[in-house]
Formats: structure tokens, sequence, C-alpha cells
């Protein structure tokens, strides 16, 4: 593992063990070269995934996109950091269990969507009207409405 503070190679591990939910191991590690302590976390994959999205367009799988959307949509709202993790970890899970190397960036877009209504309604909101592209204000008005219809949507 390369030092991101010097960029020296030869890095050693301190202290394994593993995440609270068991999905990764975090390991503290030591750079001898500059003295610098920094934490890594190795995680499971088990399969290469690839996002198609509606362009057509290939690219690799992003944990980290994931989990950036959620934490947009879900900023200043009352859930923990780890719990948002732990989705994200469910998320991916089933994505790798689908079977399928090549996935729709619009499934993964309704499992986010999906999630989040489960989670917090206002994320929820929020990741709609990005997810589905809201134009106007009439937009929101709509999909509230359907809400209010359906809550369990």
């Amino acid at each position: 593992m390369r030092c991101p503070f010097c960029g020296n190679d030869d890095t050693q591990v301190k202290d394994s063990r593993p995440t609270e939910d068991n999905s990764a191991i975090r390991r503290r590690r030591f750079c001898p070269s500059c003295g610098a302590r920094f934490t890594t976390f190795e995680r499971v994959q088990l399969r290469e995934l690839t996002v198609v999205k509606a362009t057509g367009q290939r690219e690799p799988f992003d944990r980290e996109k994931v989990l950036r959307s959620m934490r947009v949509a879900l900023r200043k709202r009352p859930v923990d950091a780890d719990r948002i993790d732990r989705v994200v970890n469910s998320i991916v899970r089933q994505l790798e269990l689908s079977g399928e190397t090549e996935i729709p960036s619009k499934q993964i877009g309704s499992m986010v969507m999906d999630t989040l209504a489960q989670l917090d309604q206002i994320a929820y909101i929020r990741y709609a009207s990005v997810y589905k592209d809201f134009r106007e204000v009439a937009d929101f008005n709509e999909f509230v409405g359907h809400l209010k219809a359906d809550p369990e949507a």
C-alpha cells in the first residue's frame, strides 16, 4: 500500500480488525519513511460490475458514487453515517448477487430510491428531484402528491 503522504511503497500494517458490520477490514498503517499513520479499508468484491448508462456508455461500478449520492440526499438528516454505509453495502451486495455483470444505471437509481424511501422521506424527495430530473415546482408537487396518495411508495 502506497503512503498517501510521501508516496513510499513500503508501508506496514500495525492493526487489523473487522468493521462494525463485518463488511470490511479496517487496517491501521504506518509509513517508516515519513512516519505518517493512516487507515485503509479492504472489502470483498464478488464480481466486477459494469454500469450501463442511458447513453449506452459503460463504466466500472463505483461504490463511492452511490455512497456520495446518498450522503448528499441525506445531508442534515437524522441518519447515522454507519447506517448509510450499511445500506450502501446492502445495495452493492444485491447487485453482486444478481448474477449480472452489466447493471443498468436506472436499476441502481431505483434501488437507491427504494432504500431512501424507507430510510428518510425528505432524502427520498431530494434524490428523486435529481433522479427524475424535476424541472419546475409542478414536478415536485406531482411527486409529493403521489407520496400523499400512496405513503408506501
